[in-house]
C-alpha cells in the first residue's frame, strides 16, 4: 500500500505542483489510527478527498518499489573512488583489469536489482 505522502507527492504533480515547492504549506500526520493531512494551504488547489487520493494507489506503489530499488542501486555500486582509480589506471598504465572488475561489479548491481 502507498504512504500518504507518495499519493500526495503523486496529486501534487497531476495539478503541475510539486513537493519540495509545497512541503512548507502542508502537514501529513498520524494519530495512531493512521496518516492524514492535518494542515493544507496548496495555492489554488484544494485538499484530496480520501478517493482522490486512492486513484494514485497504484501509481504510488510503482513510485515507491522503483525508490527503493535505485536506493539499493546506490548503497551497493562500487564508489566514485575506485571508479577513478580503474578508468586512471586503464587509460594510464593500460592495464585493464581493475576496469574489467570495475565493470563486472557495476553490471551486477544493475542485474540484480532491475527496474521493472
Amino acid at each position: 500500500m502507498a504512504n500518504l505522502k507518495t499519493k500526495v507527492d503523486l496529486y501534487l504533480k497531476d495539478n503541475s505542483k510539486n513537493w519540495e515547492a509545497e512541503k512548507d504549506n502542508l502537514i501529513l500526520q498520524n494519530d495512531g489510527s493512521g496518516d492524514y493531512i492535518h494542515t493544507w494551504n496548496v495555492s489554488g488547489v484544494s485538499k484530496p478527498t480520501t478517493d482522490q487520493l486512492n486513484s494514485f494507489e497504484t501509481a504510488g506503489n510503482d513510485a515507491e518499489t522503483l525508490n527503493n530499488i535505485l536506493s539499493k542501486r546506490a548503497r551497493e555500486y562500487p564508489s566514485l573512488k575506485e571508479f577513478a582509480e580503474a578508468y586512471c589506471e586503464k587509460e594510464i598504465g593500460g592495464d585493464s583489469t581493475k576496469w574489467n572488475a570495475y565493470k563486472t561489479a557495476y553490471n551486477k548491481v544493475r542485474t540484480d536489482n532491475p527496474k521493472e
